[in-house]
């Protein structure tokens, strides 16, 4: 009762918008504005599997809880309306030591962060003591009717852009089990470019630019880079029926990181997507970089989803090699 509490008092806000009342009822109430539909998204972050107590830093976890379900949102070309949250903690994760705040009140430190960064209030969720740590997301956002930005749409002909850079939280990730030790608490108070470990500590989901892709009716298909590029690009294939071939050279790295990173690393959490070669993008969308890294063509029997140009100018399949949900 005692961490559900902290959790209403930091996490409360004035009902206003598409929440009209939020944590402290068996339910919370939501109201979209006429002529819009629901986009419903969750994600589910384990201990040991998505997550580890000892590298990661409770503030990161609860940012990159959220972070990735606002990332399925900015997909969609949608804008968050409220996150629901429901964590399964052992006792001791919920206890303060000395002056020091629990884990629990970092975990929600973080992740009220970002939220309010996003305008995303947190509506509700539920608690348990569980021998492992969970954090299970549910994201509800908005977008107008029947034109939200989908996987299905990618045509033969279309070119294949990205945001961002590609590979920063395989690289981040790859240092600290280098490292094998807690992050310093410089780390966790500097989700700065400079910071080796921020796109794996602080990643950024892209609501403003699938917002302004949406809006300006700029795309054809839409997914976001949450398992790698490799698996997630053989997804919106498989969805449009197309085959996509993408250029090594034209990937934009992260400083640091690895082709293989860039390719197969996951967690960068940028927005991946399609647009017919009429449609004049700018190099950039609210600050951030938009690089085109291939081309779409029709699918023929027998082929790959997937053909990389590799450095050397050889065409070859590129498997899918990301996130695994079972290994």
């Amino acid at each position: 009762m005692a961490l559900l509490q902290r959790i209403r008092r930091q996490a409360n806000r004035p009902a206003t918008g598409e929440l009209r009342l939020g944590i402290g009822d068996d339910c919370a109430l939501l109201r979209l504005k006429p002529g819009e539909e629901m986009a419903v998204t969750t994600d589910l972050s384990i201990a040991g599997r998505h997550f580890h107590l000892e590298w990661h830093p409770p503030e990161a976890i609860g940012h990159r809880t959220l972070a990735r379900g606002l990332s399925d949102i900015a997909a969609m070309g949608a804008r968050p309306v409220a996150a629901f949250l429901s964590l399964g903690l052992p006792r001791e994760l919920t206890v303060a030591r000395g002056r020091s705040p629990s884990w629990a009140d970092r975990f929600l430190a973080g992740f009220l962060a970002l939220a309010d960064v996003y305008q995303t209030p947190l509506a509700g969720g539920d608690l348990a003591e569980s021998s492992l740590a969970v954090a299970d997301i549910v994201l509800l956002g908005a977008v107008p009717q029947r034109k939200a930005l989908l996987r299905s749409g990618a045509q033969p002909g279309d070119l294949l852009y990205v945001t961002g850079a590609l590979g920063g939280s395989a690289a981040g990730l790859a240092l600290l089990r280098e490292c094998g030790a807690p992050v310093s608490r410089a780390a966790v108070h500097a989700p700065k470019a400079d910071n080796p470990l921020a796109p794996h500590l602080w990643p950024q989901p892209r609501i403003a630019q699938g917002l302004w892709l949406r809006r300006n009716r700029a795309l054809t298909a839409a997914i976001d880079l949450s398992d790698g590029l490799s698996t997630d690009l053989d997804h919106l294939c498989a969805e449009s029926g197309v085959t996509a071939v993408i250029d090594a050279a034209a990937l934009p790295l992260h400083p640091g990181a690895t082709l293989e990173q860039a390719l197969h690393g996951g967690e960068d959490y940028e927005l991946l997507f399609t647009a017919r070669p009429n449609v004049v993008l700018p190099r950039g969308i609210a600050g951030v970089a938009v690089t085109q890294i291939g081309t779409i063509a029709r699918r023929r029997s027998g082929q790959p989803s997937v053909v990389l140009i590799d450095e050397s100018g050889l065409r070859r399949p590129l498997l899918p090699g990301g996130w695994q949900h079972f290994f």
